[in-house]
């Protein structure tokens, strides 16, 4: 079988056994809302396109769109964090198969190539060739100009593909893209203006060199090849490991938790989330990116003028809270469908359970709010401002995310990341992540119109502390109405094991 047939073979194995997949109607409409949004984004690009474009034509500088790739392409990386998953979730049926593996690998990679996310990037730059040809561009060079620019996004791809797959065996590798963009954003921060107004001066007469396209085709053609091989072999490997299971353990003492102890049962619930936290790969690598990302953006908005509007202010202090919630509570219950049938034994052990989890959330707070204090006295936050969207978080917005406990119904597997699927499981989770990043945000702005800006803050702070103080009342709401669905939702956890 050559390459060719067997890339076809695979991509249909693959839509079948999303289509044969128990939970294949409900991500519909994860994607329904995801083609909205990316309509949205597609009109953006179009427009940005043609007006840069219409520039880069009457100026003459068909190069012009080079000097926004550097942002493009950070954007194109940072947006496949929220979107992308790495592509070889799916190698492992064929690794007992007389396929070669590495073409299976190679197959999976060339997928991810020609993937949405890749193709989505020529709403921006079909408009913009479209423009500089009409304005006295040869047609063959403006062919050239957007193989080059298609060519830039495969390797950031490729980029992304490596840094993601490393990032999920430690944390430590964030160290690499850190170092990275920040050796090229760093020196804008700590050089002087003469310094930076010479070195975009050098680099403005180099773009209108005659060869740079040739030379910068060249190296991105190099990149291109050797972060695939690198991701080829790097992907095997890893999946191997795996597959087989294979993880270096080191015995050391665990803490007890005694303390705890003397909650009962919501304390024992309280040492399992900690320990969840503490041991299992996955829950623990999203609570170190949030606090990274949390730490990073504090201390960008307190010592530096970026982020300085209202609505930039207000999403970031918003954010800092909801990260964790955001990123769990939406999968509330998930992780126990792996053994959710031990908590049906008692009457009102999940209860207990919702309430240890929701306790928990609200502890972790206390990390960000003391980030937080940061901007405060550096006069960038208010106090109030901080109080308003702490009690908002433990208040409305996890009355909001603890609704997932009634829907949820696929197991989620706590530690497997390249072979497991993240897909959207009901339409609900969307639907609450979006109500719950962007209300607050409406409702601020709203209040702001009415009231002062401290006034809006403090009917904020009023409405969070009296929802949070109501949590015993709808947290047993909640509970009933799980129990009403019990049976359903066991029938899902069970199916998706």
């Amino acid at each position: 079988m050559n390459t060719l047939r067997l890339y076809f073979l695979l991509r249909r194995n693959t839509k079948l056994s999303e289509r044969r997949n128990v939970m294949f109607e409900s991500n519909q409409y994860g994607k329904l809302f995801t083609y909205i949004v990316l309509s949205f984004v597609a009109l953006e690009f179009i427009a940005l396109g043609t007006f840069f474009g219409w520039l880069g034509a009457k100026e003459q500088m068909p190069e012009m769109i080079f000097f926004l790739m550097p942002f493009m392409l950070f954007l194109d990386f940072t947006s496949r964090f929220a979107m992308q998953q790495t592509p070889l979730m799916l190698v492992k049926p064929y690794l007992l198969t007389p396929i070669s593996k590495y073409a299976a690998i190679e197959c999976f990679l060339i997928q991810q190539l020609l993937d949405v996310g890749n193709l989505f990037w020529l709403t921006l730059f079909l408009p913009y060739i479209f423009i500089v040809w009409c304005g006295g561009v040869t047609g063959l060079a403006a062919l050239a100009l957007l193989a080059l620019l298609f060519l830039m996004v495969l390797v950031n791809s490729q980029w992304y593909l490596l840094v993601r797959t490393l990032i999920n065996q430690s944390i430590f590798w964030w160290a690499l893209p850190a170092v990275f963009y920040g050796s090229l954003v760093l020196p804008f921060f700590v050089l002087p203006d003469s310094y930076i107004d010479m070195i975009l001066d050098t680099f403005e007469d180099i773009m209108e060199g005659d060869y740079l396209l040739v030379w910068t085709a060249i190296v991105f053609a190099v990149c291109f090849v050797v972060l695939f091989l690198v991701n080829r072999y790097l992907q095997m490997h890893l999946i191997y490991d795996e597959i087989s299971k294979h993880e270096k353990t080191n015995l050391k003492h665990v803490s007890e938790f005694r303390a705890l102890e003397r909650f009962g049962q919501i304390g024992e619930y309280l040492k399992l989330e900690i320990k969840s936290t503490m041991r299992n790969k996955a829950i623990r690598s999203r609570f170190i990116q949030g606090m990274l990302i949390i730490t990073f953006f504090s201390l960008i908005i307190a010592f530096t003028s970026a982020y300085d509007s209202s609505f930039e202010r207000n999403f970031w202090c918003l954010y800092a809270f909801i990260f964790f919630g955001s990123v769990n509570l939406t999968k509330v219950m998930c992780p126990e469908g792996n053994y959710i049938d031990l908590l049906m034994v008692h009457e009102e052990n999940i209860l207990a359970l919702l309430r240890a989890k929701y306790y928990y959330y609200c502890a972790v707070l206390v990390l960000p709010f003391l980030i937080t204090l940061i901007p405060v006295f550096m006069g960038k936050f208010s106090l109030i401002m901080v109080l308003a969207y702490l009690f908002t978080v433990t208040g409305p917005i996890y009355l909001m995310l603890f609704q997932m406990a009634i829907y949820n119904k696929q197991t989620m597997p706590l530690n497997e990341k390249l072979t497991g699927k993240n897909q959207i499981e009901n339409k609900w989770q969307i639907i609450v992540s979006f109500a719950t990043m962007f209300a607050p945000i409406i409702i601020i702005s709203l209040l702001q119109i009415v009231l002062s800006e401290n006034a809006a803050y403090w009917t904020l702070f009023v409405i969070g502390v009296l929802v949070t103080l109501a949590e015993p009342y709808w947290l047993r709401n909640i509970y009933r109405r799980m129990m009403l669905r019990r049976y359903e939702n066991l029938e899902g956890f069970h199916s998706t094991r």
